[in-house]
């Protein structure tokens, strides 16, 4: 019997042990699947904490979400084929739900699936080694409630431990000397700390665009966007917004900016991105990239050419994120099981090449989403993933794109129709800019249905 380790249990994680479980449940023999999760419940980003630092396994903390966070995309563009937002709450419910709901639909279809007891909690990887000998791996875990390590033996390995949690954190002349708060995104939680506060975000891409409508939300009296290459271009920001160029140093509180024009601060938040980090991965079998719709060394994004026994799911920057992460599992678990059968390494690789070199070219939103679309597609026809239309989708992203430019802080107010179950969502009850509660039970009640 072969086995196979999955390191998290996030969506991406959940997703390959809902991949292996479908074959099962179709009567189909399947590897024995482990999975582990160093947090004490699954869910990944979307099990979030009021915590910065360390958890409390002593742990670094792995969520970047936080309290009062809200989709910043409709959820119509995530949802699962074999799993709608329907049929987990029984009814339909608005497009822009909050960080909690869409966590409360993760965990439920991995409830239906039965694969809990396929993952091992608070089990840390702290090392794997492969022996090409045996072609097989050692995985080192951690189990942090008994505090004792061991070492299991699998055939196959599957990457699933996301990577926005490591901070980027850039180097700026004088940022010691600033005599206010500095904070890196992920360890942003509370937006009411804000309030009547000169707030200066660096960074100009979602972290930016959605900490910076927090913090309006709660009463900044300004928020400041400091950009690198181009500003944000929003038909209309809100009075109390301005935009920089890159900031250059700090002296005290005083920010100075690129072109020669500076302000006075109270905080400043890094927006700044994250770097993919997998430390208890060995040189050989470590994915080093950029953020990247298409990161090299991964054959049809997923497959680790340099050990074809190795798979990444949701390496890449995301638009599609729990469908495509779903269609990267299909297709991963396909290699494993035989179903599809690897070209030679020159094949695999100027398959990848061609696909980072268009990527490469593209200009703009719609360019992108259409890129992830294809990337889907391509996955989609090799595998038995349970149909959607993925050309719907990006039509839907580029629509959703379009609204968020017309008015940013009232796209999320807008309803979409589903492309699994054709149901149009309801409209919110209230305007984003005045909802507080961010709770699932809130939520649900405040559009007339309770649990």
């Amino acid at each position: 019997m072969q086995r196979v380790a999955v390191i998290g249990a996030g969506p991406s994680g959940l997703s390959a042990l809902r991949a292996f479980q479908a074959k099962a449940e179709q009567g189909e023999p399947i590897p024995t699947v482990v999975c582990f999760e160093r947090q004490s419940d699954w869910g990944g980003q979307w099990n979030a904490t009021w915590r910065v630092g360390t958890d409390e396994l002593g742990e670094p903390v792995h969520s970047s979400m936080y309290p009062n966070l809200w989709s910043n995309g409709p959820k119509e563009c995530l949802e699962l084929a074999d799993y709608s937002f329907e049929e987990h709450f029984g009814r339909p419910i608005p497009s822009y739900p909050p960080r909690a709901v869409l966590a409360d639909y993760i965990a439920g279809r991995a409830r239906k699936a039965g694969v809990r007891s396929w993952i091992r909690f608070s089990s840390a990887v702290r090392m794997v080694r492969f022996d090409a000998a045996t072609s097989t791996f050692s995985v080192t875990v951690h189990n942090l409630t008994e505090d004792a390590m061991y070492t299991e033996t699998f055939d196959y390995l599957i990457v699933a431990s996301g990577h926005f949690s490591v901070p980027h954190v850039p180097q700026v002349d004088g940022m010691e000397t600033f005599r206010g708060r500095v904070l890196h995104a992920h360890d942003f939680r509370n937006a009411s700390e804000f309030k009547g506060q000169r707030v200066l975000i660096v960074g100009r891409s979602y972290s930016a665009e959605d900490i910076g409508s927090q913090v309006w939300k709660f009463g900044a009296a300004s928020v400041t966007i400091s950009y690198r290459s181009a500003p944000m271009a929003f038909d209309a920001l809100p009075p109390n917004w301005s935009q920089c160029p890159q900031l250059k140093r700090v002296d005290g509180s005083a920010c100075h900016f690129l072109d020669g024009t500076s302000g006075e601060f109270d905080s400043i938040i890094l927006c700044t991105g994250y770097v993919h980090h997998y430390p208890f991965l060995p040189d050989e079998l470590r994915l080093r990239t950029p953020t990247s719709l298409y990161p090299r060394g991964l054959y049809r994004g997923v497959v680790w050419m340099r050990n074809p026994r190795v798979f990444y799911l949701g390496s890449q920057d995301q638009w599609y994120t729990f469908s495509h992460f779903d269609l990267m599992a299909w297709w991963a678990r396909d290699v494993i099981l035989g179903r599809i059968a690897l070209p030679p390494q020159a094949q695999m690789e100027a398959d990848t090449d061609a696909w980072a070199k268009r990527e490469s070219t593209l200009v703009g939103d719609q360019q992108a989403v259409e890129f992830q679309g294809d990337h889907a597609r391509a996955l989609q026809r090799e595998t038995d993933y349970p149909y959607f239309d993925t050309g719907a989708v990006d039509r839907l992203f580029v629509e959703f794109e379009h609204a968020k430019h017309q008015d940013f802080m009232g796209y999320r107010d807008l309803s979409h129709r589903s492309i699994i179950t054709g149901t149009v969502a309801p409209a919110p009850c209230m305007p984003w800019r005045s909802k507080m509660d961010d709770s699932v039970a809130g939520f649900l009640h405040q559009h007339g249905h309770d649990r």
